[in-house]
């Protein structure tokens, strides 16, 4: 039977384990990106917002934006068109057998 040599086994047990940490400080970096970038997208939609309420008072109508292109709340509206769906999805659909 083959010694079994305690450093070694050791080093060998580190180089594992430092793969493994390498891939969860890979994954935390991630996430914590995700955080910041969610942070600067809710900065960007309050900023969308002023803006838009600025140009309104400053004498655009909101159909001279819609025009242009510059719908009020575009982001807001493509979320809540996706929560929308997502609730449609998740209700039961209607059942046929009554109208059998």
């Amino acid at each position: 039977m083959a010694t079994i040599d305690l450093e070694t086994t050791k080093d060998q047990a580190r180089k594992l384990l430092d793969s493994r940490i390498e891939s969860v400080t890979d994954l935390v970096i991630a996430r914590k990106r995700v955080d910041e970038l969610r942070e600067q997208l809710a900065d960007a939609e309050r900023e969308d917002k002023k803006a838009y309420v600025r140009a309104t008072k400053d004498g655009w109508s909101e159909d001279e934006l819609k025009k242009l292109g510059l719908e009020a709340g575009g982001v807001a509206k493509r979320r809540s068109r996706r929560s929308a769906n997502s609730e449609e999805a998740a209700s039961p659909a209607p059942s046929t057998a009554a109208n059998s």
